[in-house]
């Protein structure tokens, strides 16, 4: 076993340490609210604009194409 541990203590630990760390990324994504929209067009070199999402409004709406 492992860093000579019982089986139990093991699995404990497992199943610990992965619920630690999927309540850390939840809490993160939660915070930061990434902008998971795929645009249309892919901005050009210079336009990315990024921001902290989770501490102010969108205001604006995206831009349309016109073609």
């Amino acid at each position: 076993m492992p860093a000579g541990v019982a089986w139990r203590t093991y699995l404990k630990m497992l199943a610990a340490s992965l619920l630690a760390m999927c309540a850390g990324a939840e809490a993160v994504h939660r915070f930061y609210r990434p902008d998971l929209t795929i645009p249309e067009i892919p901005p050009k070199p210079g336009e990315l604009r990024t921001e902290l999402l989770g501490l102010k409004k969108q205001k604006h709406e995206p831009p349309v194409s016109q073609q």
